[in-house]
Order: structure tokens, then C-alpha cells, then sequence
């Protein structure tokens, strides 16, 4: 049985924008980073939602990053958005906030 902490999904709305639920760990983060490069591949555009990360540690800060490289080596905009408060404090005690593409949902 996978722990509370193991579980990350990410799924696509209608409207096009990426939704990203649950914990980015260092165990969560490499099932859902080939996963997005594979949805991301069909979208001209990315918006990501991150209302719904219950947590993060800066294995979820590097694939945000990870993430941001991949549209930029495909020409394609891409926005984070309603980065939950924790991440951000991350972000910027790294200065990633400075870097990263953050918008308001």
C-alpha cells in the first residue's frame, strides 16, 4: 500500500491547463516527470496548476525546472500557477522564484 506521501497524479482539464495533485518528493518525482514530458509533447502551450500539491522538497523545485527547460527547448510558453505557500517559500529561499514562470491562477 502506497503511503499518503507516494501518491502524485497529473491529469489535464478540458480547458488545457495541467493539474498536479499530491506530494513532490524525491520518490514521487521521477514517475511524474516522464509522464508530463509525454502529455506535454501534445499541448502548444503549458499551464500548470499546483493548487493541489500537499507538499514538496526541492525534488519537486527541480522538476518544475526540469519542466520549465523541456517547453523552452520545444518553443512552448509555460506557466506555473497557485503555487501553494510551502513551495514557494522554497523557491525563494533558493531564489528560484526569480527564475521560475509563476503566475496568479
Amino acid at each position: 500500500m502506497k503511503k499518503q506521501d507516494d501518491i502524485i497524479n497529473l491529469s489535464r482539464r478540458e480547458d488545457g491547463c495541467f493539474i498536479l495533485k499530491g506530494a513532490l518528493n524525491f520518490q514521487t518525482v521521477p514517475m511524474v516527470w516522464q509522464q508530463g514530458l509525454n502529455l506535454f509533447n501534445e499541448a502548444p502551450s503549458l499551464v500548470l496548476d499546483l493548487q493541489q500539491v500537499s507538499r514538496s522538497d526541492s525534488a519537486g523545485l527541480a522538476l518544475l525546472i526540469e519542466w520549465m527547460r523541456f517547453a523552452r527547448q520545444q518553443n512552448k510558453p509555460i506557466s506555473y500557477i497557485n503555487m501553494p505557500n510551502q513551495m514557494l517559500a522554497i523557491a525563494r529561499a533558493s531564489s528560484l522564484d526569480s527564475i521560475l514562470p509563476l503566475a496568479r491562477g
